[in-house]
């Protein structure tokens, strides 16, 4: 029986259009350019920061960002605000709740995500980063803390995310239930692989895993 869901940040509850097409004006490259090759990193299983520096060799992505803060301190830049939420979480994480389940935002992102996502007053228990816990996915430790603030064993929680490596082979190495959500240039990749079969959903929306709990 599941008893909460703990859910990922990135192409799970933000649609990060803007970000990347942000990051691609900031650049000078056109946004379809970097996307398609964050697109093509995915299809590799390298990181983001690899697309980064195909676009622009030699290129600082953390000294970048600080001068981009630096330039325009009130902007959204990498950031991310309410309006880039997927349509489908308000409405999925309240049903949840509604339940009796718990809920909770758990994923690799930075300082201010969390203050960012606060201030959307989403319909969760608590929402934490990796920032925050000082440890990032895959690394079981993150999986730890997700089972303690979560409050129940790990073979209560079920924890949604669009990635194989980052969330659901990770999860369930910790011992969590695990749904791969086919949203987003991994998502739809890795839903493709041999893998995703491990997961115990594999859903195209938020709604569908409301539905798929009671299954679990």
């Amino acid at each position: 029986m599941i008893k909460a869901v703990v859910f990922d940040v990135g192409e799970t509850l933000i649609d990060e259009t803007r970000i990347w097409s942000r990051w691609a004006d900031r650049l000078g490259v056109p946004r379809l350019t970097l996307l398609g090759v964050l697109g093509g990193m995915a299809a590799l299983d390298r990181s983001y920061a690899d697309a980064f520096a195909l676009v622009r060799p030699g290129l600082d992505l953390e000294e970048e960002s600080r001068r981009w803060a630096a330039e325009d301190p009130l902007g959204l830049r990498e950031n991310f605000d309410a309006d880039d939420l997927y349509p489908d979480v308000r409405p999925a994480l309240a049903a949840l709740r509604g339940l009796g389940l718990g809920v909770v935002v758990a994923g690799n992102q930075p300082v201010q995500a969390k203050a960012a996502l606060e201030a959307m007053a989403l319909p969760v228990d608590a929402i934490y980063t990796s920032a925050q816990w000082g440890v990032e996915k895959p690394d079981p430790a993150f999986y730890a803390h997700v089972a303690q603030v979560a409050g129940v064993a790990a073979r209560h929680i079920l924890y949604v995310g669009d990635r194989l490596d980052n969330d659901v082979l990770a999860a369930a190495r910790s011992g969590l239930r695990t749904a791969l959500l086919r949203r987003g240039p991994w998502g739809f990749l890795h839903a493709q692989r041999p893998q995703a079969r491990s997961a115990d959903l594999i859903v195209d929306d938020l709604f569908e895993v409301v539905e798929g709990v009671a299954t679990l």
